[in-house]
């Protein structure tokens, strides 16, 4: 079944919006129910799951959608992230990184799984930095 590339475009943008509402259950609407999110490799988790992590962990987490790239019957769903880690056991610093989702996209129009993959030695580095040695600047 070819893929209503105008439909998946919406389906990025709301996403989007999900993720900065900070609803973890708006981002797991994305998905057929069960559907998963494996990141970096990792094992395949919950949607609920994944955002709720994230959510917590940056409070103040906001996502801009870069593009979106279709493949076949997969969609790049390109995205950057920004927050500061001030949830439970954070390190308060800000952290700014990009990445993808690889999305396999359901008959419904909804996610059924997704291969997400960032920089984690980037991402690793950012959360080890002193916070006030990071200048806006840098994250920007």
């Amino acid at each position: 079944m070819a893929l209503d590339e105008a439909r998946v475009r919406e389906l990025a943008r709301s996403y989007t919006d999900a993720w900065c509402s900070h609803d973890p259950a708006g981002v797991a609407s994305h998905y057929v129910p069960g559907g998963t999110i494996a990141v970096n490799g990792g094992e395949p988790t919950e949607a609920a799951e994944i955002a709720r992590s994230f959510i917590s962990a940056f409070p103040d987490i906001e996502v801009v959608m870069d593009e979106v790239v279709f493949k076949g019957e997969t969609v790049e769903y390109h995205w950057t992230f920004t927050g500061t880690n001030t949830g439970p056991g954070g390190t308060g610093n800000r952290v700014r990184i990009s990445g993808f989702e690889e999305w396999t996209i359901g008959d419904d129009g909804l996610v059924v799984r997704s291969q997400g993959r960032y920089d984690q030695d980037d991402y690793d580095r950012q959360l080890g930095q002193a916070a006030d040695s990071q200048s806006e600047e840098e994250l920007e």
